[in-house]
């Protein structure tokens, strides 16, 4: 997708660094300065930091029920085992009771990413010494199988709070880049794959918005069907990626992070399709309740020849699309964004 890599790779640092506020935290600065070839030092660098951050203020304990033969009663008295040791001459309790453990499925989920990272060659040798010293405080802690993780049931409250951008990292390796080879073995690959790119790239935009336009009102927001006698049994919803709102103006953005903008027939570049069907739906939907709607399908660059910059009238509403380009400086991609709302809501 890109002509420097280097420069795409730290665009996905920024991209990070609005999904996960804590990044732009002072101990994780030096990052932003670096330059980094590979897309698994970046992951390295931020896991380093933040899991040596944690361990400055403790790795989370979750309490866990153990069972265990004591010669003293502690927590209650579990009695199949005890009667079984009475059998056996044995002078102990089979007791159960309950303990805070460092070694729960968050603390895992950390040790198995790094380890992961840790047997990778692109891994450089600075940020594997770094992961390798924090691990020495992992040693009471299990690793897991990575498909065992159920990433939608992970929940965070006020005591883990500070684990939600660090397992969002896991997620993204273990998730986007993870591959398992023919004798069964899970390696990295080389670069993280499509659809979680597109749910990074949306939810950076999104981001974006609410940081610097806090007078436009942002979010991912549902867009009800416009029907006429409200009978919308088996209708899909429709759930927009970014929806900004300013007065009596609306801009429905859906985000596209594909491989190819368009789709090419007899040498004749198109949109894709299913795409434009989609953000029509959404506006002229939200437009039956009133107000000035806009949309915009807002692709992110590719190197291909034809690039879409195109607004269209449909119906009264306008439909425009776009590409961001990723491969430049962030001021540059800044620009871009602040260009659209600019250009469709006026702000």
């Amino acid at each position: 997708m890109t002509k420097d890599k280097s420069i795409f790779i730290k665009n996905i640092y920024y991209m990070l660094s609005y999904a996960f506020t804590v990044l732009r935290h002072s101990h994780y600065a030096d990052i932003e300065t670096e330059k980094f070839e590979h897309i698994h030092n970046l992951f390295a660098a931020i896991l380093s930091k933040g899991i040596a951050q944690q361990l400055k203020h403790g790795l989370y304990r979750e309490y866990r029920s153990v069972t265990e033969e004591m010669p003293a009663f502690r927590g209650k008295i579990q009695m199949t085992g005890t009667i079984r040791s009475r059998i056996a001459q044995k002078r102990t309790l089979t007791c159960e009771y309950d303990e805070l453990s460092e070694n729960n499925l968050y603390n895992q989920i950390l040790k198995t990413t790094v380890f992961l990272l840790l047997r990778h060659a692109q891994v450089d040798e600075i940020y594997k010494v770094s992961l390798k010293k924090a691990m020495l405080y992992f040693s009471g802690i299990d690793t897991i199988a990575p498909a065992s993780i159920r990433w939608s049931s992970i929940r965070f409250h006020r005591n883990h709070q500070n684990y939600q951008m660090l397992i969002g990292i896991c997620q993204l390796i273990i998730e986007g880049m993870l591959q398992t080879t023919e004798q069964g073995e899970h390696r990295l690959a080389a670069f993280v794959d499509e659809q979680h790119m597109c749910r990074l790239y949306e939810k950076f935009i999104l981001e974006y918005y609410r940081r610097h336009y806090p007078q436009l009102k942002a979010n991912a927001s549902r867009i009800a069907w416009a029907l006429d006698d409200g009978f919308d049994t088996m209708l899909p919803a429709m759930q927009s990626d970014i929806m900004l709102t300013c007065d009596e103006k609306t801009l429905i953005i859906d985000a596209k992070y594909y491989g190819k903008t368009t789709q090419t027939q007899y040498g004749v570049h198109t949109l894709h399709s299913n795409n434009l069907y989609q953000i029509f739906a959404y506006v002229k939907n939200l437009a039956a309740a009133g107000g000035e709607v806009s949309g915009m399908l807002l692709y992110a660059r590719t190197n291909e020849t034809v690039q879409p910059d195109q607004n269209y009238w449909m119906s009264g509403n306008r439909i425009g699309v776009k590409t961001l380009d990723l491969n430049c400086t962030f001021t540059n991609i800044s620009e871009q964004l602040n260009s659209v709302a600019n250009a469709f809501l006026g702000s």
